[in-house]
Parts: structure tokens; sequence; C-alpha cells
């Protein structure tokens, strides 16, 4: 019986529990400050999953990440907010997350048709157009300073502390606190669509795509749709991400989707691992993380100063991109699969290193030998006579 449940505690299931069980309880113990780092990063990972399925997976290179970002996070505001249609919250998240989907099938058919370098200087002016239009489109994105993002209100409640006073286990939960399990949602939703989506067929066919278009044209895979498919699904989980990130933010302005956000999500699937959804999250955590943490214990750092000290001095955002510029070296030179597959070198030279378990059922035991001469023979034991 205790094996049994020992398998169970070591089983796949009963470790993705346990994880969400861990992640249920930051609310309860962290302020608001490490929340917000734990909302953008995963704001931050549903857009790398997306980005790593097109550039890891299908081998498409992209520069215009941050134009379907600022689709899903735009898209929210104005479908749910004033001025605006005034849709449902849920509706309008929804429908943004669709609108990002139908600007990327849009471009996809120059997707499907170009590649490599050429495909990402394509994407780079989705980048350059979606700035322009941000900022000259007043009625609907606010313009230079932006727009509000109403809150998600699903079934009555509110993911804003604006509503009414809500105490879990004696903790007050406010908009940090409300939207981390909104977060966690979609973090799961995104985590297992895409792992199912790389585990089947149309992941595998893009596997196939990446490493050779010849060989995987022969074996029936229609490279054309195959690529502009992979384009949509990547621009609608930034979308989704967009969306997250704008109910984290509470207001959304045209220069945080800029061609440096583009760059950011593209050292994020490098440092985590091409292909892989897990190290895409590693990477948008690492990448989303380091700068806030650096703008915190700026004064005691060496080197970087805070934000606003003068001309000159390395504020923690240039120093945070240098430290990750480093990173993307330090993976391309001595772990070319990211830190995902260096996890995994990690854990299969571990399993090497353990020693073979014993076996359960005991080996059949060889005769003993008969007592020498010199040795006494144990007396056997007297058989009971029963009346």
């Amino acid at each position: 019986m205790s094996d049994r449940l020992l398998g169970l505690v070591k089983g796949r299931p009963a470790r993705i529990l346990l994880l969400a069980l861990l992640l249920c309880l930051p609310p309860f113990y962290l302020d608001a400050f490490w929340l917000r780092i734990g909302l953008f990063s995963m704001a931050a990972a549903i857009g790398a999953v997306g980005l790593s399925l097109l550039s890891g997976t299908a081998g498409q290179l992209s520069l215009g990440h941050a134009f379907f970002l600022a689709v899903g996070a735009y898209g929210y505001s104005y479908l749910a907010g004033e001025p605006g249609p005034g849709l449902p919250p849920v509706l309008a998240a929804v429908c943004a997350v669709l609108l990002a989907g139908a600007a990327g099938g849009l471009f996809s058919p120059v997707a499907g048709r170009v590649k490599g370098m050429y495909l990402g200087i394509a994407t780079l002016a989705l980048v350059f157009l979606g700035h322009h239009v941000l900022l000259t489109w007043d009625s609907v994105t606010g313009g230079f300073n932006g727009r509000s993002v109403p809150p998600l209100e699903l079934g009555g409640f509110t993911f804003d502390a604006s509503g009414s006073e809500l105490v879990v286990l004696g903790v007050p939960f406010g908009a940090e606190e409300r939207l981390w399990f909104l977060g966690l949602a979609l973090f799961a939703f995104t985590w297992f669509t895409a792992g199912g989506l790389l585990r089947g067929r149309p992941g595998r066919a893009l596997a196939a795509l990446r490493d050779s278009e010849t060989a995987a044209a022969v074996m029936g895979v229609d490279v054309a749709r195959h690529r502009s498919a992979a384009f949509v699904v990547s621009s609608m989980y930034a979308g989704l991400g967009g969306v997250l990130l704008a109910l984290a933010f509470r207001r959304v302005v045209p220069d945080y989707f800029s061609l440096a956000l583009s760059i950011d999500y593209l050292a994020m699937i490098v440092i985590g691992g091409l292909g892989s959804v897990a190290g895409a999250t590693a990477g948008a955590v690492f990448v989303t993380a380091l700068p806030l943490l650096m703008t915190r214990y700026a004064d005691q750092l060496p080197l970087v100063t805070a934000p606003g000290s003068g001309e000159g001095s390395v504020g923690p955002t240039e120093a945070a991109r240098y430290l990750y510029g480093a990173a993307i070296v330090l993976v391309l030179l001595y772990a070319p699969d990211g830190l995902h597959g260096l996890a995994r070198r990690i854990r299969a030279r571990l399993r090497r290193r353990r020693p073979p378990a014993p076996d359960r059922d005991p080996a059949p035991s060889s005769p003993s030998p008969s007592p020498s001469p010199s040795q006494p023979a144990a007396a056997a034991p007297t058989k009971e006579h029963t009346p």
C-alpha cells in the first residue's frame, strides 16, 4: 500500500497538482510588488509560448510580436471600455484574442510564402505601422496618453479592488491578489493547449517543416498552410498575453509596444529554449523579472543607479538589458537548447549517477552447502506429537 501511494506521489498528475497548489500560495504571503512581477511574468509567458511555437517549432522568424500584443491589449480596452462598444468584459477579452488572430490571418499569406530573415523584416513593418496607428487613432487608442483598462468581471466577481472588499483566510484580496488567480488560469490554459499542439500531428508537421521543407512536403505537409496556421495561432496567444498585460498594467500606452518589446520576446525564447513551452516560460520569467528587481534594488547594486539619477549613469533597465544580452551569448555558446535543455541534461546526469534501486523480489537463493565436518550441524526441530 505504501509503495502504491509513493508511486502516486511521484506520478506526473500528482506533480502537476502539487505545483498548482504551490502557485496558489503567493497571494497569501507576498506583497503587491512580488505579485505584480508574477502577473507580468505570466502575461509574458503566454506571449512567449506563442512566439516559441512560431519561431522555435515552425522555424519562422518574427519581429512583430509586439504588434499582436498591442492588438490584444487595446482591443480589450476599447471593446470593454468607454468610449467603445461597452461589451461585457469576458466577451471583450475573447473578441480581443480573436481580433489578434484575425490580424495574424491578414498577414498569414505573407508568412506562408516568406521565411527566414525576409519574414523578420516583413513583420518588422507591423511594429512601426502599429505604433503609428496607436499614436494617431485617438478615438480608439487615446493617442500618446493611451487609455485606461476596464477591470474584468466574471459572474459578478470583479478582478479589481474597486468592488466589494474581499477577505480570504484573513488576507485582504486586492487587485493583484484577484488577478493572480486569473493569470494562473490563463497560463494553465496556454500551457496545456500549447503542449497538446506540440505533441499532436500539427506539432510534428511544424517540426518537420522546420527541419526540412522538402522532406515535409514529400511526407504530405502543406507548407504554406501550416506556416500560415502557425502565424495565426502565435498571434492569438500574443493577443491573450496582451489582454492579461493590460489588466495588470490598468493603463496601456503606445510606447510600451515598441520594437524593444519584440526583441525582449525573442530573448525570452532563446534563453529559455526554442520550441519548448517550459523553456519559453523560464525565459519570460527571467527577462521580465530582472529589470523590475534591479529597479527595486538599484541602490544596493554596484554600477547601477536609480532611475533619473543623471546622465552618464547606467539605469536598472539598461543594466538588465546588458545582463540578458550576456545571457543570450552564454546560452548560444554553452547551452544552444536554452535553460530547458540544460535542465534536461542535468536531470539525465543525476539519473545516471543515482544508484540502481534494489529488486523488490529477492533472487532465488542457491542451495545452502552442506555443513562441513568441522562445523556442527544445527539440531533439527523435534515434531510435536498430537494426542
